[in-house]
C-alpha cells in the first residue's frame, strides 16, 4: 500500500494493519524454518509496508 493511500486511514485501523503484517511476517519467518521455499522479497515488502504505517502515524502525531 502507498503511503499516500495509508494518511487517509484511521489510527486504530492503522494500528490493527501493523498488527495483521506483524502476523503475516510471524507466518511467513514458522513457514520458512519449516523448510518451505518463501520468497525473500516477501519478508523485505511486509517490514517495509510496517515501516510505511509507523511513519505515517509518526507523521498523525499517534503513538504506535
Amino acid at each position: 500500500m502507498k503511503a499516500s493511500d495509508m494518511r487517509d486511514m484511521e489510527p486504530a485501523i492503522m494500528l490493527a494493519e501493523i498488527e495483521k503484517t506483524r502476523r503475516k511476517l510471524l507466518d511467513l519467518r514458522f513457514k520458512s524454518v519449516q523448510g518451505e521455499e518463501i520468497k525473500p522479497s516477501l519478508f523485505r515488502a511486509n517490514r517495509r509496508d510496517i515501516a510505511r504505517y509507523m511513519t505515517v502515524l509518526r507523521e498523525k502525531g499517534s503513538p504506535a
